[in-house]
């Protein structure tokens, strides 16, 4: 849960990097949340009225945007791409099948351009 956490603190934060368990996380609880979300809303609605909980469901999938972005982007620079390969999407199923790739793939080894590895980031030592 402190992956998921993580993302909503750096929500804005489209530099640097992301492990691949704090993308993947991120996109784990938000289905999941989506996923919940949609079954109360379809539980309190009839069929002539839909259920005023749709609106919490727009208002979520709105706020999930930027930090769903920003996870991306530095997913991006994870694997040593610009953030302007998110782009790649818009190309119908090829894009979106080459943009999970990179999610999937394993982090670069040592510093790039975006910043240290954070799977070889320094131990914090403990304060006394």
């Amino acid at each position: 849960m402190s992956w998921y956490i993580t993302c909503w603190k750096k929500y804005v934060d489209f530099s640097g990097r992301a492990r691949r368990r704090e993308y993947w996380w991120f996109y784990l609880v938000n289905i999941i949340i989506a996923w919940i979300l949609a079954m109360i809303a379809l539980f309190t609605s009839n069929e002539n009225q839909a259920s005023p909980f749709y609106w919490v469901i727009v208002l979520y999938s709105f706020a999930i945007i930027l930090p769903s972005l920003a996870v991306q982007i530095r997913r991006l620079h994870d694997v040593g791409k610009s953030g302007w390969w998110i782009f790649i999407s818009l190309i119908p199923f090829i894009g979106s099948l080459w943009l999970l790739v990179l999610m999937l793939t394993d982090s670069q080894s040592g510093s790039n351009q975006y910043g240290p590895n954070p799977k070889e980031a320094p131990a914090v030592p403990a304060s006394v």
